[in-house]
């Protein structure tokens, strides 16, 4: 099915891995362009930039410039921005472990950085009269979870933002929705120092226990790919999606039941 993104110029954030990644391949594969950002590159990356058709940009969007210099790569034209970059550090010492510091980087990286390109690459939507944003949340944005309380906090408002940003400028050709994950085979859950692993270290529970009820609390009993997430981008990132805006798509297995 042509999914209606050949010629398109992407933007991605935190592109060097995981869904990402991800999502690099499944738009390059319909037709995209894409100019991928990530702090560090990967053989990954590297491989699909060696085939033309992705632009690596390795930049800090942490920091208040770094977003904008991304897009900034893009030239005058922007089509899509997929806005991936973020983290879920596992607070196993409870809420009152959490400093203002922890408070501060969580929301920087999973609010401030889509804001801050989203504020670089909508003035080029608009502009052209019409644009596709598909910001990557979570279904912590409904589900609250101590464990990532502030993690929690910030894909709540991130959420919350890309549908107030969707009522202002919707009317004006630019599209902008949600893809939420439940748990996700990546390093941020499976790597040494991912969530599983941090909570076996703290409770002295297997790594693999901890995989096993996460997985357990969705419907399917398995986590999500990041191919099954990408795909997810994919279809609102195009035009089959055209009159689809405010929405948020949840890739979770079932694990949130409600409507």
């Amino acid at each position: 099915m042509d999914m209606g993104l050949l010629g398109r110029i992407a933007v991605v954030t935190g592109a060097s891995r995981g869904i990402g990644l991800a999502v690099v391949r499944a738009l390059v594969a319909e037709g995209a362009t894409v100019v991928a950002g990530a702090r560090r590159s990967s053989p990954e990356l590297d491989e699909l930039a060696a085939g033309g058709a992705v632009r690596v940009h390795l930049v800090d969007l942490a920091t208040p410039d770094g977003p904008a210099a991304l897009v900034e790569r893009a030239g005058e034209r922007v089509d899509i921005l997929v806005n991936n970059v973020g983290s879920a550090p596992a607070r196993t010492g409870g809420f009152g472990s959490v400093t203002d510091e922890m408070w501060l980087g969580t929301l920087n990286l999973n609010l401030l950085a889509a804001v801050r390109a989203t504020r670089a690459a909508l003035p080029l939507m608009l502009a052209a009269g019409g644009g596709s944003i598909v910001t990557i949340s979570s279904v912590n944005s409904v589900l609250a979870d101590p464990a990532v309380i502030d993690y929690c906090a910030a894909k709540a408002a991130l959420a919350n933002f890309c549908k107030s940003l969707a009522r202002e400028v919707g009317g004006r050709g630019v599209r902008v929705n949600t893809v939420s994950p439940g748990p996700v085979a990546t390093d941020l859950w499976l790597g040494s120092d991912g969530v599983a692993a941090t909570v076996s270290r703290a409770t002295g529970a297997d790594p693999a226990s901890v995989v096993d009820a996460a997985a357990g609390s969705s419907v399917t009993g398995r986590f999500s790919t990041p191919e099954e997430v990408a795909a997810a981008v994919v279809l609102l990132a195009g035009d089959r999606s055209g009159n689809i805006t405010g929405a948020d798509l949840r890739v979770d297995g079932g694990m949130v039941p409600t409507w």
